[in-house]
């Protein structure tokens, strides 16, 4: 078999469901860690804007990139030619999976 099989996904976490599993692994309440997962997303929102990287130990990197304008022409796409608009340079936001997480997987 040269591709291995893809695993069948299973249901991600909610917001209420993540508060639950860790307020059972802290002995918080989970109306506390909901507190503390609105003040992460609001401080992870300043960082970023402010120095373009955050880093959450053990799970992600949160960095923004600047993509690069594209020129308008015409372009080859799936064997046809389309005409493209120019588009402007514009800061995405990317999310990188720390080294760890990647292993555990």
């Amino acid at each position: 078999p040269a591709m291995k099989a893809m695993k069948a996904p299973g249901t991600a976490l909610t917001k209420g469901a993540l508060a639950q599993a860790i307020a059972d692994a802290t002995e918080l309440k989970k109306s506390e860690v909901l507190a503390v997962l609105g003040a992460l997303a609001s401080v992870a929102e300043q960082e970023v804007k402010k120095t373009g990287k955050l880093t959450v130990p053990g799970v992600c990197m949160v960095k923004t990139r600047v993509r690069p304008a594209t020129k308008a022409g015409k372009r080859e796409m799936f064997g046809k030619v389309m005409v493209v608009k120019a588009k402007p340079a514009k800061t995405v936001v990317k999310a990188f999976a720390v080294a760890a997480l990647k292993k555990a997987v």
